[in-house]
């Protein structure tokens, strides 16, 4: 699966955690999306298993739940603000068949006001 170190994605030359997202200031209400990528770099087949987050706020939807070797397939995060105030982070949990990696974490953060 994506090891944690060495991965990262760049956004205007600032490299970026693959795992980790903050929507800065989110009006309090508001729903905010991301995407985030996951990428099998194993040789074998991946596998979800299933998918969780810490909150009722955050609602996941992955796009394919078989990962062939090499490829990639979306995560979407929606995070759901009308319950909050303040700096906010959940976690998105996302369980796999690969025993080096069963359980990876996604943070999301944000500041509602």
């Amino acid at each position: 699966m994506v090891p944690r170190q060495g991965v990262t994605q760049t956004m205007a030359g600032i490299a970026r955690d693959p795992f980790f997202w903050d929507f800065g200031k989110v009006e309090k209400g508001k729903t905010v999306a991301h995407t985030f990528i996951l990428k099998n770099n194993t040789p074998q087949n991946l596998s979800i298993k299933a998918l969780n987050s810490s909150c009722g706020c955050a609602v996941t939807k992955i796009g394919d739940k078989n990962i062939p070797p090499g490829e990639s397939t979306p995560l979407e995060v929606a995070f759901d603000s009308r319950d909050y105030s303040g700096v906010v982070q959940q976690y998105i949990y996302v369980h796999t068949d690969d025993l080096d990696n069963p359980i990876l974490r996604f943070i999301i953060k944000a500041d509602v006001s």
